[in-house]
């Protein structure tokens, strides 16, 4: 199953130069209790603004269209849309799309589920997402996030079901 998770502010900014512009804890608890045990794919990119890191506990795949690229041990490398949906229905875990915003545009229409953090705030960057078309989607669940010293926004985990 094809699954796909992002965050995003209000405006459906999702990254600054590689990055994700806010820290946020709640949300990179929510990621990693949501993606442990699966894949996660990401693009090229997105790998590299994670300093080419391996998550624990997770399958990377970076799929990118350079045929050399020289990805550390323990990540596996995808040329291809096609090659990451025919993965997905072998894989018997939840294969989920991360980023960045291109990645997750060509993905998205073969994920049955999305899990999406609104952060109720606006900030700078470069890289958006589009909005969810409410025409394909519905809304399943949705919990607001705690605020505290560590957690300065406020924010809200929603979870979207393919119709």
């Amino acid at each position: 199953m094809l699954a796909a998770i992002w965050a995003q502010d209000e405006a459906g900014l999702i990254g600054n130069k590689g990055t994700l512009p806010w820290y946020l804890p709640n949300d990179l608890a929510f990621f990693k209790n949501t993606t442990e045990n699966n894949t996660i794919v990401m693009g090229r990119t997105t790998f590299e603004g994670m300093d080419r890191r391996v998550l624990p506990n997770r399958h990377t795949i970076v799929l990118t269209s350079d045929l050399n690229y020289d990805a550390p041990a323990g990540v596996s490398l995808m040329h291809s849309v096609d090659e990451v949906v025919n993965y997905s229905k072998q894989f018997e875990g939840i294969t989920f799309i991360t980023g960045g915003a291109n990645v997750l545009s060509s993905l998205l229409p073969y994920c049955t589920v999305v899990y999406r953090t609104v952060i109720h705030d606006t900030f700078d960057g470069d890289t958006w997402m589009p909005d969810l078309d409410t025409e394909r989607w519905t809304m399943i669940n949705i919990s607001e996030g705690i605020v505290n010293d560590k957690n300065k926004y406020k924010h809200s985990f929603e979870t979207y079901q393919k119709k």
